[in-house]
């Protein structure tokens, strides 16, 4: 995104002096927690590849579930597909992958650093309206912030006298010739280093079989539509499919990514959960693209995202692929600003036109009704795993006051995950663990629980320890085994434990008999 759209995105709300970002506590929680672990760590690591511990591991699971689950199971007109990571070379030359699949690159010849060209920004010093020098910044939440005050600083330095005006970022892409000897690298900070953009494909190449020449290069998938633009035919023939109706897809994609940044929101290897959704080309695509714009919006918000950190993006005509009709972009809005969470994009027949070319098979639609054969249009929702377990993760963390099991006020770290997404559904407690009649309740409690949902057994440290460490990983329901439930106060207690709410730490008493009818409803 580039020029006044892009200077919008870094106006993002920022960290008062001496306060954490928000970013910063949610990368360390992760680690902590056991969500997010960088990948080979004990080596030292390696720059956009992550790994996923226990409670992320199950959190991407349930996000995809979900998505599954709400996307296939639930509706009539979407089947599945799990199509190859690896696919014949020749369907990354149809999808213009080989060809176009490029960022612009940005060398600094000083520092041998790499930039992603539209992701290096630059302005003008302008001072009683000319040019002075030139002020650059990588893209982050401050990036007109940090340029307005590199562009004061040289100003005072350099003693000039005059109205400094406001900076205009840019991105470098949008950079001129006569410019780009101006402009002084972000790592050095003097100009004249910075080479013009220049296209690097993305795609990760290797090889198949035992030869390692030209005809046995293979590639690791940049996207998962192709698999279903390629299964297109096998899908109409066994499906027992009429248009309109989708194919729907999660699973693992790379893309060889410059720069990746910003935790797990731009990543080398990454899971998408696309559908393509086939509709008669004589159908109104506006009205199915705007359906499924609405559809994915809805989707978010049942997932926990709320609806006030969402926005649209409508790709202006210009900017459009020269197949595409239309595409809208699902705004968040993440700590480090606004960026893209879900693209959903009307792609014409551009795709099964082109698969028909190289493969020489056509890849038709033949309409019973009206007797003819057509190329259907697609409108393709496709989103990330990672952004979308990102969003949630933003969008749940909360610090809030709760008083401890003495009465003081304390900060409560929260995340407020949607009881469906939650990686614990509930934690189950014995209310002493020195106790083995309370502690055999509580195990069995657990046992009728398990079958039904993800559940936690916990006996370490006093209750409101407990509690406070379900409440960061985010679970939504905790039960506690106290000896009200043995019967010692009373026969009409027995058997009853106490259901505490996270999100409000509410507690209720409620009959063991009635955990699951309870609970079930909330967490599916």
């Amino acid at each position: 995104m580039r020029g006044p759209e892009a200077a919008r995105i870094f106006a993002a709300p920022m960290s008062q002096p001496n306060e954490i970002p928000l970013m910063e506590k949610i990368v360390s929680l992760c680690k902590r927690r056991g969500f997010i672990f960088q990948s080979s760590e004990i080596y030292g690591g390696i720059n956009g590849f992550w790994d996923y511990g226990p409670l992320g591991a199950e959190l991407r699971k349930n996000i995809r579930d979900c998505w599954w689950n709400d996307m296939v199971r639930r509706r009539d007109d979407i089947v599945g597909l799990e199509s190859s990571i690896i696919m014949h070379p020749k369907v990354w030359e149809a999808s213009g992958h080989v060809a176009g699949f490029n960022d612009p690159m940005v060398d600094c010849k000083v520092s041998k650093q790499r930039f992603r060209a539209d992701q290096l920004f630059f302005a003008p010093i302008v001072v009683d309206e000319k040019i002075v020098s030139y002020v650059s910044a990588l893209e982050s939440e401050k990036t007109a912030e940090e340029l307005q005050e590199k562009a004061e600083t040289f100003k005072r330095k350099k003693a000039i006298q005059g109205k400094l005006a406001a900076v205009q970022p840019r991105d470098f892409t949008e950079a001129r010739e006569d410019e780009i000897p101006l402009i002084p690298s972000p790592a050095t900070g003097e100009p004249g280093s910075l080479t013009p953009p220049r296209a690097f494909n993305m795609m990760l190449q290797t090889y198949v079989g035992a030869l390692r020449d030209d005809s046995a290069v293979a590639y690791l998938r940049p996207e998962t539509a192709q698999g279903m633009f390629a299964d297109f035919k096998a899908i109409l023939d066994t499906g027992r499919v009429k248009i309109p109706f989708g194919i729907a897809q999660v699973g693992k994609s790379f893309r060889n990514e410059i720069t990746p940044r910003n935790f797990i929101f731009r990543s080398r290897e990454f899971e998408q959960m696309e559908m393509e959704y086939f509709i008669s080309d004589e159908e109104d695509w506006a009205k199915w693209h705007r359906y499924w714009i609405d559809w994915c919006r809805e989707w978010l918000i049942s997932a926990g995202i709320p609806a006030a950190q969402l926005s649209e993006y409508n790709h202006p005509k210009e900017k459009l692929s020269h197949y595409s009709k239309g595409t809208t972009d699902l705004m968040f809005a993440f700590p480090f600003g606004v960026q893209e969470l879900w693209g959903i994009a009307a792609r014409g027949n551009f795709d099964l036109l082109q698969h028909a070319k190289f493969s020489g098979v056509p890849l038709e639609y033949f309409d019973d009704a009206n007797k003819r054969r057509y190329v259907p249009h697609v409108i393709e929702p496709a989103v990330g795993v990672d952004r979308i377990m990102l969003a949630i993760l933003c969008s749940a963390y909360c610090e809030d006051e709760l008083a401890d099991e003495k009465g003081k006020m304390e900060t409560r770290v929260v995340l407020r995950f949607a009881p469906r997404i939650a990686p614990i559904k509930v934690a189950v407690f014995p209310l002493l663990k020195n106790k083995p009649e309370l502690v055999e309740k509580a195990k069995a409690v657990r046992e009728l629980l398990r079958p039904h949902m993800n559940s936690f057994y916990d006996d370490a440290g006093g209750i409101g320890r407990r509690y406070r460490r379900q409440d960061e990983i985010g679970t939504p329901f905790c039960v506690t085994i106290d000896f009200e439930t043995l019967g010692e106060k009373g026969p009409e207690l027995k058997d009853t434990v106490t259901l505490r709410y996270r999100d409000d730490a509410r507690q209720e008493r409620v009959k063991i008999g009635d955990l699951v009818g309870i609970l079930l409803p909330q967490v599916q």
